[in-house]
């Protein structure tokens, strides 16, 4: 009895650029969400293609409002991410929420896999909501994320929310992304200024204490006073704004649209002053220098010569039997670099 042959193994479809670019250009999110899938794919021949696809979209892109979003676990980002998305579509602007999260290596999964916690915008036509690559290094996320950012405005998304769900690092990759960082605040603040006053708060175009409804509105007065006087002694991230604390409620709305008042007030007095573009060009470089490092890094898991000797080389430099600077030198010649 001859054995029954093995079924052919057909070869993955070729990638239709053009008609990719096409469909993002018509804002076809089946294609916007095959674009931003093959952004994100780790094969060396998807991303060759996902390079061309972004270059092609280039000249429709950057005419968006980016918004960086940020703050402390339970302060009510995907609440208030969900109100203040749902408010612009209902004015008519098309909005894709996006996210940085480089902890989703370790955890699995990112604050947005859960869609329920932004019910209006996982139905609304008019918005897009995507999570960050589920695993690498924060440059390698950050580039991912400034791509999708890139295929969003192209598709005719003109505000861009993206939220930061890790800390430290991911806050700074965000800003240096956005046009406009917002750091929300819960009320209460408390002893919490003395840890944010060299990190978070020089970062951010405004903060807005949230939950400041109900009983919490006096509470949520008393800390946007404390975030006040803390902005005094720091120096703001653009000379010519002067950040705002506000006071708002993600779960009523209310303040919704004089948060979004600022956003734009300070969109108009960065494109007066040309600092607008000048930190977009900022970005463009320092995203350039990301890849570059990711590249890097790519390069250095995907050799198996060298994952034969990096064990050895890990033990040593541990040990003290050898320098960093040594160690390095050993990396890159069993490159060829």
């Amino acid at each position: 009895m001859n054995p029954r042959p093995a079924p052919a193994v057909s070869a993955p479809p070729a990638i239709d650029l053009d008609r990719l670019v096409k469909g993002v250009r018509a804002g076809e999110r089946a294609h916007i969400a095959r674009a931003i899938t093959l952004a994100e794919s780790k094969r060396a021949d998807h991303q060759l293609a996902a390079r061309r696809l972004v270059q092609e979209l280039l000249p429709a892109t950057g005419k968006a409002v980016r918004v960086g979003i940020t703050g402390a676990p339970g302060v009510g980002k995907s609440t208030s991410i969900d109100t203040l998305g749902a408010w612009l579509t209902e004015r008519g602007h098309k909005v894709a929420v996006l996210a940085v999260d480089p902890s989703s290596a370790r955890t699995g999964g990112s604050i947005l896999g859960d869609k329920t916690r932004m019910a209006r915008l996982s139905a609304d036509e008019n918005a897009f909501i995507r999570p960050s690559p589920s695993a690498g290094t924060l440059g390698g996320v950050a580039a991912k994320t400034r791509e999708t950012m890139l295929i969003c405005e192209a598709a005719g998304y003109d505000v861009i929310l993206v939220e930061t769900v890790g800390i430290g690092q991911s806050e700074t990759a965000v800003a240096d992304m956005t046009d406009f960082f917002l750091a929300l605040m819960l009320p209460g603040a408390g002893d919490e200024l003395q840890g944010i006053k060299k990190g978070l708060v020089e970062l951010a175009d405004m903060i807005a204490v949230n939950k400041a409804d109900g009983d919490n509105v006096t509470r949520a007065r008393a800390a946007a006073a404390e975030y006040r006087a803390a902005l005094h002694i720091l120096t703001p991230r653009s000379p010519s704004w002067q950040v705002p604390v506000i006071t708002y409620s993600g779960y009523t709305g209310d303040g919704i649209a004089a948060l979004w008042n600022h956003v734009m007030e300070h969109r108009k007095t960065l494109e007066q002053t040309g600092e607008l573009a000048e930190r977009r060009r900022d970005q463009q470089v320092k995203w350039m220098w990301s890849m570059v490092e990711d590249r890097v890094h790519g390069r250095i898991a995907s050799d198996p010569a060298l994952r034969a000797k990096l064990p050895q080389i890990e033990a040593g430099v541990a040990d003290g039997r050898l320098s960093p600077a040594i160690a390095v030198d050993q990396i890159f010649s069993a490159l060829g670099w």
